[in-house]
């Protein structure tokens, strides 16, 4: 039996992660710390809020007593690291954030653990895991035949989002060589799933597509992606935690390269045919193109490239699935149908996350309607 504490339990993944592990694991005890910033939700753990292996708490990663406190209180054995300023565009026009959250953050969480579990031998915990979740962009970016990242791959990052998470990831690294802490760490491809704030292209489509407004690509849209289900995510994480060397770093990926451009169209098609087939959404949703017997594709933006973009991430798995007999359980297909029944499905959900801030944000960033 575990006892984690999930660090930004509240957002897309740290959420999905809450509800896969109290699923799979309901002997298990659960705490979260969320500092419930702009993509933080209470909305994303309503189901499991009465689950007595549960707490919340409300408080910041750089608070490093209040984390110390928690790992004791709670005789955590567990840590899996998710809070994390996320947002390419974000980072580029507010950095600062992502330096705080997400280098002074984690250093912050690392001193709580060190000073918990390893510095009084009295009281230590010996048997402890320090998880990391990183990114696959702290690799930097590939050209359409460079082979996939390993985990042997040098970083590179070019923005500052992907500059703070390849920090962090040394961090980590550092207390492990020099203090012994016994960490592991996962570099992830881009996640997709139900909760996913709606700044990030998926949601954002599927959103825009319901108000009849504008999809804005980047570009010419052909940057590559590998795409992960978030609960494929949470799977690949489980292995980490159960069966991963202390010390190494693993690759989680969803084995499916898409260009943003064809998953624009993928989605556009998709729910062109569940208005088609479902003539309640019409009524529900009476803006949509679909709704009108248009076309979703119609709605296709092309607007200026953003600075720095990484042209193809891909994820090579090869260690993690040889080692721990990881295989993502969802293709792109499969993965992708589901995230969109899920978003017509929780119209509630995503309308209360589509606050003004967040409109003028979006705004702001393509220059175009946002209303």
């Amino acid at each position: 039996m575990k006892t984690l504490l999930v660090t930004g339990g509240a957002g897309f993944i740290g959420a999905n992660f809450v509800h896969y592990w109290l699923a799979q694991y309901p002997q298990d005890k659960v705490i979260v710390i969320d500092a419930l910033t702009y993509a933080g939700n209470m909305a994303n753990l309503a189901t499991v809020n009465s689950n007595p292996n549960f707490t919340f708490v409300q408080g910041d990663i750089c608070n490093t007593a209040l984390v110390e406190q928690l790992l004791r209180a709670h005789s955590v054995d567990t840590l899996v690291h998710f809070a994390a300023e996320s947002h390419v565009d974000r980072s580029i026009t507010g950095p600062d954030a992502f330096i705080e959250t997400n280098i002074l953050g984690t250093y912050s969480l690392l001193k709580a653990a060190k000073i918990v579990w390893l510095d009084n031998k009295d009281t230590g915990v010996s048997n402890h895991r320090f998880h990391h979740v990183s990114t696959d962009e702290v690799y930097g970016t590939l050209s359409a035949t460079d082979p996939a990242f390993t985990e042997e791959t040098a970083y590179a990052p070019n923005s500052p989002y992907s500059a703070s998470k390849a920090a962090s990831d040394h961090l980590v690294r550092a207390y492990h060589h020099t203090y012994g802490l016994n960490v592991t760490t996962s570099n992830c491809s881009n996640n997709y799933g139900p909760y996913h704030f709606p700044e990030k292209l998926i949601p954002l489509v599927i959103t825009h597509i319901l108000h009849n407004e504008a999809l804005p690509i980047y570009g010419d849209g052909q940057q590559i992606r590998d795409w992960l289900y978030v609960t494929d995510h949470a799977y690949g994480i489980d292995l980490v935690l159960n069966k991963g060397r202390v010390g190494e770093n693993y690759n989680i990926g969803g084995n499916n390269e898409w260009a943003n451009i064809d998953i624009v169209k993928t989605i556009c098609t998709l729910m062109d045919q569940q208005f088609a087939s479902n003539s309640a959404l019409a009524a529900q949703f009476p803006k949509a193109a679909a709704a009108q017997k248009g076309d979703s594709a119609s709605l296709i933006t092309y607007v200026k490239d953003r600075p720095g973009h990484d042209r193809r991430y891909a994820i090579d798995a090869t260690k993690t699935n040889n080692e721990l007999g990881y295989q993502p359980k969802e293709s792109f297909e499969t993965g992708i149908t589901k995230t969109v029944a899920w978003y017509l499905n929780n119209e509630a959900w995503w309308r209360a996350v589509m606050d003004g801030s967040y409109k003028d944000w979006l705004q702001k960033q393509y220059d175009a309607p946002a209303s």
